[in-house]
């Protein structure tokens, strides 16, 4: 895939703290992230709204809300548009408002994610609809449950990989997570800590899992001429992006070690940019689980099949280490608002690569990258960012 149209630059980012939001509603929560990224980037204007949402139908009985967040952000009259791919609409969202910019349709989009989980819905009910109804859900089985079969698959397949290696993914975002003041569970925990927690879905226990979430998160896509004429802050073109679906269930897979749609979607990134994983200095990916994040980063080509766990181990995806993987705590601490979690990677990558994390300031980021997926890994969109 090839670089199409216009550049494409974030100029501006929004992400209030993520939580139980009891006082705050669906558009109370997504107008917030968006009037943050507004005024980071200082605009006056935007051309476009996309909004990545999986299920406020469900969770808040609330469908049409593309009309529902022009209105009540003060934009009504611009086309706005909502977007859903599971878990990874927030990336896709970003997508959409890339692709809207790049072809020269707009000049400025604000493209968002927004869910508001715990409005009384059951969200075990409701995440399952992203698996495949007639041969998962049907019977039973929710995501816990499906993961927990590739966890123990992999470490069937790779023998070196200790349970304790996947609580160290935890361990290790948790840590990152504490030092994130918009982080939904700002507490550092232990491997003892995980392998204690309750067991959800053998061999996953309850601190392998990502929590339940309120959260949106906004971000400003402009082109370079509008980033030049603010010159607000330090230029973050987006440089590649890739998309890419496999199929939804389980059983149809060749592998359940290997997630087909993150090695596609991020070819295309790659190639799109012109770089390949070894020139990636941090990155954001999916880690619903632990055992994910793992898969992920192999996927993505930071880590040899079957090395990921030991990289953990190892220390390489610590901040400071060869590649910091979910310096935001990723969605294990920080949260996981299903339709807002690809539009906060884009925040944090964009952060690292302005030097604005604070105490989770990896050492001068160049290159960043996001990984968002729906499901299980039914569906997957990857950015890669670039610092100019």
């Amino acid at each position: 895939m090839a670089q199409i149209g216009r550049e494409v630059y974030v100029i501006g980012v929004g992400m209030p703290k993520w939580g139980e939001l009891w006082d705050k509603s669906l558009r109370d929560i997504f107008v917030e992230s968006a009037l943050l990224a507004i005024d980071d980037a200082g605009v006056d204007h935007i051309d476009s709204l996309i909004i990545g949402s999986m299920s406020p139908g469900l969770y808040n009985k609330q469908e049409h809300i593309a009309s529902v967040m022009a209105d009540y952000l003060g934009v009504k009259g611009i086309p706005a548009t909502r977007v859903e791919s599971a878990c990874a609409s927030g990336g896709l969202a970003v997508r959409t408002g890339f692709m809207e910019v790049a072809s020269g349709m707009h000049d400025i989009v604000l493209a968002g994610g927004v869910e508001k989980m715990w409005d009384g819905e059951d969200f075990t009910m409701v995440l399952a609809t992203a698996a495949d109804q007639e041969y998962e859900a049907f019977h039973g089985i929710t995501f816990p449950g499906l993961y927990a079969m590739i966890a123990n698959r992999y470490l069937y397949e790779f023998p070196d990989t200790k349970r304790e290696d996947l609580a160290l993914v935890s361990v290790k975002n948790h840590k990152n997570g504490a030092k994130n003041p918009r982080a939904q569970y700002r507490k550092e925990i232990t491997v003892e800590n995980v392998l204690s927690s309750t067991m959800v879905a053998d061999p996953l226990r309850l601190l392998d899992c990502s929590p339940v979430t309120d959260g949106a998160a906004a971000v400003i896509l402009a082109t370079k001429e509008v980033a030049e004429k603010l010159n607000k802050h330090p230029f973050t073109q987006i440089v590649g992006v890739g998309a890419a679906t496999d199929t939804i269930a389980l059983d149809k897979r060749d592998s359940l070690i290997s997630f087909s749609s993150v090695r596609k979607s991020a070819e295309q990134a790659y190639k799109m940019a012109g770089l390949n994983p070894q020139d990636i200095n941090t990155a954001e990916v999916h880690d619903c689980f632990s055992i994910a994040e793992i898969i992920v980063t192999e996927d993505l080509g930071f880590f040899e099949k079957g090395k990921g766990a030991i990289a953990v181990r190892e220390g390489k995806t610590e901040i400071g280490g060869k590649i910091p993987v979910n310096t935001s705590g990723g969605l294990k601490s920080k949260g996981h608002p299903v339709g807002a979690t690809g539009v906060a990677q884009i925040v944090e990558v964009t952060e690292q690569l302005r030097g604005e994390s604070g105490d989770r300031q990896v050492k001068e980021p160049k290159i960043g990258l996001t990984q968002n997926m729906g499901g299980t890994a039914g569906s997957s969109v990857v950015h890669i960012l670039k610092r100019r």
